[in-house]
């Protein structure tokens, strides 16, 4: 039984490395603001062992921690006072598909990061 525990849990992490693997590096943004206007910038995203980190810039600088489990992607950040949520579904291709929102925003934003090639 220990021997199955442990090559299930070794698995696992596999499973967790391979995942991490697919959401890296330098990604081109495009975006809704919640009141409807678009933005455009640049993101990265570095692995720390089993999590991330991000960082933005389109227009302001914002950074956050973040995860992959599975194919949702999620992210907390930091933007000037605001501390704000964004959850992306990783498509086939690479690229992220979400939403966000921060305190004091009335609404929700709409984001997408692709792969730079």
């Amino acid at each position: 039984m220990r021997i199955l525990v442990s090559g299930l849990l070794l698995a696992m992490g596999f499973a967790a490395t391979a995942s991490a693997q697919t959401v890296n590096g330098t990604y081109s943004v495009a975006g809704t603001n919640a009141d409807g206007t678009a933005y455009k910038g640049a993101a990265e995203i570095t692995w720390n062992g089993t999590a991330c980190s991000i960082s933005w810039q389109t227009g302001s600088n914002s950074a956050g921690t973040c995860l992959l489990t599975g194919k949702a992607f999620g992210a907390s950040y930091q933007l000037g006072d605001a501390t704000g949520i964004a959850v992306y579904e990783l498509q086939p291709d690479g690229t992220l598909k979400g939403q966000w929102t921060a305190v004091g925003t009335n609404g929700i934003g709409t984001e997408t990061l692709s792969p730079s090639k």
